[in-house]
């Protein structure tokens, strides 16, 4: 069972960059589960700026993924209102668990990352 930090409210305003290094050395010691992220250690961005990407559509996991249709779930990433939708184009439902983690660390990292302009 991997320990789970939070980075969802950070102590302090961290700036991309440092947020990146802290979440991947958390997750290397076990601190930080993977799905928790607020930024993506493969594109470098905060996690709601790519969560759109291929790389982040897992059928196993069932992240962004509709069982039912098979088929790759629509992301909506509203940086204005802070929102996150993810549904199935063909039934419009497609929720799952790890969908639901994914959409509230990219809620997250919406809010981190505006805190973190606001602080430069």
């Amino acid at each position: 069972m991997t320990a789970s930090i939070t980075t969802a409210t950070p102590a302090r305003v961290r700036s991309l960059p440092v947020l990146l290094a802290t979440e991947d050395d958390a997750e290397d010691m076990g601190l930080l589960a993977p799905d928790d992220r607020l930024t993506c250690h493969v594109h470098g961005r905060w996690i709601h700026q790519c969560v759109a990407s291929p790389l982040h559509v897992s059928p196993v996991t069932r992240h962004r993924w509709c069982r039912d249709c098979r088929t790759e779930l629509a992301v909506a990433v509203d940086e204005l209102s802070l929102t996150v939708l993810m549904s199935c184009p063909r039934c419009g439902h497609g929720g799952s668990a790890a969908t639901t983690q994914l959409t509230t660390a990219c809620r997250a990292s919406l809010a981190a990352e505006r805190e973190a302009r606001q602080a430069a």
